[in-house]
């Protein structure tokens, strides 16, 4: 007599529907998926994506402090192109920028010697990010100190080897540069993080060979550090590049407040948007210079990214 048997059904088995679509037990539903992007979606639209489009509206349009918004078209922009301080403003931000990158050469040669230390090294690393977790108000007051022109500790310094003293901060001679050696001071600790990672992703073994066949340490830096270090420092690069064009803290907390006669050719992109948006409340025409800078990061990461093409080695 056979013995009549049935086949189990597992109960994790899709059930094929018949618009084609399977669903079944253990299959996760698109509205959790949604439901779990919808806070970062969210975030990322009232954060960012609707100040940058009120931005592009205002800034085709006149804002005062009192009253209905008009549009005005590109009277805005217009008027950005026969604005001498827009123009001094913006060489202001190129000379900063220059400056800072200056310091990636100097982060290089201070990551590889770090490399070099055997016990110690975390502490060397702490010791230079600390100005990255510091707050920049207090930054901009400790150098300010350090610059100030009547009793600062660098005129001090300077006086034992019988330099005369300079109101760096003051002068509008000095005042970009004293700013661009603080900036390489504060953005050294994050420049040593991200190119120490980038040397202990090098083979030892290179520099094993190189030294067998006679290369000195000038030369394995040259022709192997450098070349395979390129990835991160083009990040690097990158990384400079944006925050310089965005420099503001330091102008605001040294400058403004002490009626300071280098203020008005201190002046960087981002301070005249300041200026001209919430200080003189002129928000259409602050508009289109943050627009503008905008525009100008853009252009400068796509240029990088176009040249990084002749130079970075990914090995």
């Amino acid at each position: 007599m056979t013995s009549l048997t049935t086949k189990p059904v597992r109960a994790t088995e899709p059930v094929r529907r018949p618009g084609g679509r399977r669903t079944g037990v253990g299959q996760p539903s698109g509205w959790w998926a949604a439901a779990f992007v919808a806070p970062a979606v969210v975030g990322l639209a009232a954060l960012y994506l609707w100040p940058f489009l009120s931005t592009m509206i205002k800034s085709f349009q006149d804002v005062p402090a009192f009253g209905p918004a008009t549009f005005v078209g590109l009277d805005n922009y217009a008027n950005l192109v026969g604005d001498e301080d827009f123009w001094k403003a913006f060489g202001n931000s190129a000379l900063y920028t220059a400056i800072i990158l200056l310091g990636i050469p100097v982060a290089i040669v201070l990551a590889a010697l770090i490399e070099q230390v055997g016990r110690g090294r975390a502490v060397y690393r702490v010791l230079f990010f600390l100005p990255v977790v510091t707050l920049p108000v207090a930054i901009g007051m400790v150098w300010r100190f350090i610059y100030n022109g009547d009793f600062g500790l660098l005129n001090s310094v300077l006086s034992w080897f019988g330099v005369s003293g300079r109101f760096w901060v003051a002068d509008p001679r000095f005042t970009i540069y004293a700013f661009g050696v603080v900036g390489i001071w504060m953005g050294l600790g994050i420049n040593l993080i991200i190119l120490g990672a980038g040397l202990q992703a090098i083979p030892k073994d290179l520099y094993e060979a190189s030294a067998l066949d006679g290369a000195g340490r000038v030369r394995q830096f040259r022709h192997i550090t450098v070349p395979l270090l390129s990835p991160s420092i083009f990040f690097v690069t990158i990384l400079n590049v944006i925050a310089a064009l965005q420099m503001f803290d330091l102008i605001f907390v040294m400058l403004r407040g002490v009626n300071n006669t280098a203020l008005a050719d201190s002046k960087t992109i981002v301070y005249l948007f300041y200026e001209k948006a919430f200080v003189q409340f002129d928000q259409g025409y602050g508009a289109a210079i943050a627009i503008v800078l905008l525009m100008v990061i853009m252009i400068a990461t796509a240029l990088q990214f176009r040249l990084q093409k002749s130079w970075v080695f990914y090995g």
